[in-house]
């Protein structure tokens, strides 16, 4: 069956699914059996927001479990009960819950207690529950007494619905898997880079869901703090942006997207698109890509605007984009940053790794290198001296920029490697907070669940929770296969390439990346794309062509490793149950389409190394060319079988070609068009360049 674009909203807009009781399954002796007729009972004074928790859980029992509750309030509790309260209403239960949206949950003979230290403790107890039930397969439980924390506040998240769309369906979704805020673009009030968005709106439905929203700023700065108009300059905007909405939680500062005219020395004063006055090349960076002296004068100034309004905005600076200046510099800049603002740093970026003698970099995020590199454990030792709340940009939504037409990278182990260094982080610097996605959004999957268990004290890593979700995903037989494939696909990932020209080539729009000759091509976007292809560079070109042929050699074992993979996972998905075999499906359908992209990028190398080649012979013995054209045919052939071959896959799920910020890049259309590109190299430049007989 194939799907139109972007049906895979249907699929998001699902938060509960009906697949989840297994009709076979038999409560064990001692197990607690929530049946028909149970109540779930409310505080009398509870809350909207606990009335919308109660109604969710009532949800989840009538539509996951075949259970049908009632909702009472201001009852006592008693056989056959759910009661969900506070610590408020009930400090002889929460005495000692202490973390925000901590919980207790007391699973006793007839009666289930959800305490929370506050509202949104009680939710996540809530969800925690469904959790339970659906690793069970059951309305079954054993009983217990659990208290649970989370270690991470914020966990923010961008929309994976589209840029800056959260339908409640997806704020629920967010919710559900442990987060608690999410991010939204802004270029003033109610203004986002795609258009106009109520701001306000979005917080209300976002608190309903026990969510806090973080802004992300894409405001111009174009006074310096010096300037004698710089305080009603940014009255203007920022400040005017916090009296629309007051209520966000906070906003993030990043170097390129909030850059202003800085008077340090190393960059050029202005802003990177703002012409030179002198109309002279600068060599210099724009200040976006330096840790200028003079940011901490730009921040209080903001600071002081900005929480006029809002007096607890949380203020987080990330230095996304200096990490790969000189180490003294970034650490006096954080020396020198007030201590009432959050300083986030990139877990994984800028990291030099040999990988068999073959030097690889992390220009930007990959999920390859667990971390955290050099540039992150500097800024987090100066942010601990500091006293300074320290956040991680971390991608474990599940996702970075490894491929960039995917929903998430299902290389559960490598994530628990990247879990620990993170976990580690926190107790070696106070890491708090993490931003786990960008513009590339969330989606729901395996990943994210075990990222959930791991975050929560007590925490439960991915060696003990992925083989119990992977029987709950393919059943009994094919639950071992599948982590058996997860573990082929952890391995295979440490062999990824994050190399910047294929970050921004074929990585990130997969088998629709066209194979260039002489005439560079424009590649087909959505006009009303927040990047498009704005961000894909289709003339390709090897920066360290001294490492060129070793990192075609880590991809193919990386390719291997992940056939090794498709086929574990296809045993795993040929011996799963009929009601799960649509999820483990798609999951095979993303194995494969994960492949044909490695291909893509293995292909794209050796089409360069053969131009490369071409120039020569054609240049010294033309005479000569013909062979390497026909190596170049019979590659060009291959990646359009390649090509080929992912039409089907994307046609199966349409999530796979899409990314929020460039749409749909990778989707059936793409992949034809790229075949006609690249056939029309084969039929018609390739013969241009051969010699004439």
């Amino acid at each position: 069956m194939s799907e139109r674009n972007f049906q895979f909203r249907q699929r998001l807009n699902v938060v509960h699914r009906s697949d989840r009781r297994d009709p076979a399954a038999q409560p064990a002796a001692g197990e607690i059996v929530i049946e028909q007729g149970w109540r779930i009972a409310l505080d009398e004074g509870a809350s909207d927001y606990l009335v919308g928790v109660a109604q969710d859980l009532q949800d989840y029992l009538f539509t996951s479990m075949g259970v049908s509750a009632l909702l009472t309030r201001g009852e006592e509790a008693g056989p056959g009960t759910i009661r969900l309260t506070t610590k408020e209403e009930t400090p002889a239960l929460g005495g000692e819950l202490s973390v925000r949206r901590s919980y207790r949950l007391i699973v006793e003979t007839d009666c289930i207690t959800i305490c929370g230290f506050d509202e949104r403790g009680v939710g996540q107890g809530c969800y925690y529950l469904e959790d339970l039930m659906n690793l069970r397969e059951a309305p079954f439980l054993e009983p217990q007494d659990i208290t649970r924390a989370p270690i991470f506040s914020p966990r923010m998240i961008h929309s994976g619905w589209g840029i800056d769309q959260f339908p409640d369906t997806q704020l629920n979704a967010i919710a559900h898997t442990g987060m608690d805020a999410v991010l939204v673009f802004v270029k003033g009030p109610d203004m986002t880079t795609t258009g106009y968005l109520d701001l306000n709106n979005v917080v209300d439905r976002a608190a309903h869901y026990g969510l806090d929203v973080y802004l992300y700023s894409y405001l111009k700065s174009r006074l310096h703090p010096d300037d004698p108009e710089a305080e009603a300059y940014y009255e203007s905007t920022y400040g005017e942006l916090m009296k629309a909405c007051p209520g966000a939680k906070g906003i993030v500062f990043v170097g390129e997207s909030c850059e202003f005219p800085s008077k340090d020395e190393h960059t050029t004063g202005r802003l990177r698109l703002d012409p030179a006055p002198d109309g002279k090349p600068d060599p210099r960076p724009s200040p976006g890509w330096w840790p200028c002296y003079d940011y901490p004068q730009w921040v209080n100034l903001l600071k002081g605007i900005l929480r006029k309004d809002s007096p607890d905005l949380d203020i987080v600076f990330w230095t996304y984009n200096w990490g790969w200046t000189p180490e003294e510099d970034r650490v006096a800049l954080i020396h020198s940053l007030p201590t009432d603002i959050s300083l986030q740093a990139t877990f994984e970026m800028f990291e030099d790794i040999v990988k068999d003698g073959t030097m690889t970099r992390c220009v930007d995020y990959t999920a390859s290198f667990a971390g955290p590199g050099v540039y992150f454990r500097s800024e987090a030792e100066a942010a601990s001296e500091r006293g300074i709340p320290l956040y991680a940009m971390s991608n474990t939504g599940g996702l970075s920029w490894d491929i960039g037409v995917i929903p998430y990278e299902p290389i559960p182990f490598q994530w628990e490697r990247r879990y620990r260094a993170l976990l580690d982080a926190h107790e070696r610097w106070g890491l708090v907070g993490l931003m786990e996605s960008h513009h590339y959004g969330w989606w729901p999957s395996f990943v994210n669940e075990l990222a959930k268990w791991a975050y929560w004290t007590p925490s439960a890593l991915p060696q003990e929770m992925a083989p119990k979700l992977a029987r709950r995903d393919f059943g009994p037989q094919g639950g071992p296969l599948a982590v058996q494939a997860w573990e082929a696909w952890s391995e295979a990932i440490l062999d990824y390439v994050p190399a910047n020209e294929d970050q921004y080539g074929p990585f990130r729009v997969g088998p629709a990346y066209p194979l260039v000759l002489e005439e560079d091509v424009e590649f087909p976007s959505a006009p009303y794309a927040h990047f498009g292809s704005r961000i894909l560079n289709t003339l390709y070109a090897s920066r360290n062509p001294d490492r060129i042929e070793g990192e075609i050699g880590l991809l193919e074992r990386m390719k291997s490793r992940w056939e090794e993979g498709v086929a574990l996972l296809e045993r795993a998905v040929a011996e799963a149950p009929e009601r799960k075999l649509p999820e483990a499906e798609r999951m095979l359908g993303l194995g494969r389409f994960i492949r044909n992209c490695v291909q893509t990028t293995i292909n794209t190398k050796r089409w360069w190394l053969l131009k490369q080649q071409l120039k020569q012979r054609l240049a010294a013995e033309p005479e000569h060319a013909n062979a390497l054209l026909d190596e170049m045919v019979a590659l060009a052939e291959a990646e359009i079988a390649n090509a080929e071959a992912t039409i089907p896959l994307a046609a199966a799920d349409s999530r796979l070609g899409w990314e929020p910020s460039m749409e749909y890049m990778c989707d059936p259309s793409h992949l034809e068009w790229k075949i006609a590109q690249v056939r029309a190299v084969i039929d018609e430049e390739i013969p241009a360049l051969r010699p004439a007989p």
